[in-house]
């Protein structure tokens, strides 16, 4: 199963991982303008300025082109039975498009909820910081997907070990300003 969950919430890993790489290297400098557009809710920042249209963009378009090829692949190996996603009733853009969308939707939410705590963006939000894209996805996509339970733990856990190994990984690349 692990190989299985892996494999599912690979596109999203590599999503999850494209904002602060096209933020080092500068691509895209004209959409590196903040989703809330600096606005303020109750006096508060919404997400915060480093959550921004390039990083929204960037995410959805590599999150919906990976698992469509994702999905495409699976033809093959079929992964994604053993988790018990019943993914032939699917159209693999439509669920790309989704997917990536239950990314940006889990990572702006526990944004919104850090601001609402007064944690400064970079600020530790522990598991969150390392899980909210599964969240996000939990929230959006279990209502169609139904899958077990069992499933979710593993993604969740397995998201957290691997995410915390790999923003320590981007600190020392200097791609992430924080370590978790």
């Amino acid at each position: 199963m692990i190989l299985a969950t892996l494999y599912f919430f690979l596109p999203g890993y590599i999503a999850n991982s494209i904002p602060p790489i096209l933020n080092k290297f500068k691509l895209f400098e004209s959409l590196a303008i903040p989703v809330d557009f600096n606005k303020k809710f109750k006096g508060k920042d919404i997400f915060g300025n480093h959550k921004t249209i390039r990083g929204v963009l960037g995410t959805f378009i590599i999150g919906t082109l990976l698992t469509v090829l994702f999905f495409e692949i699976n033809k093959e190996v079929l992964l994604y039975e053993v988790i018990g996603l019943d993914y032939l009733k699917w159209n693999s853009f439509i669920f790309g498009m989704v997917y990536s969308i239950s990314i940006i939707f889990g990572d702006l939410l526990f944004a919104f909820i850090k601001r609402r705590l007064n944690l400064k963006p970079g600020a530790p939000f522990i598991p969150f910081d390392q899980t909210n894209y599964v969240l996000g996805m939990f929230i959006l996509l279990q209502p169609f997907l139904k899958l077990s339970l069992c499933v979710w733990i593993v993604i969740f856990i397995q998201t957290f070990i691997l995410h915390s190994v790999f923003n320590r990984l981007g600190y020392v690349f200097h791609l992430h300003n924080a370590k978790w």
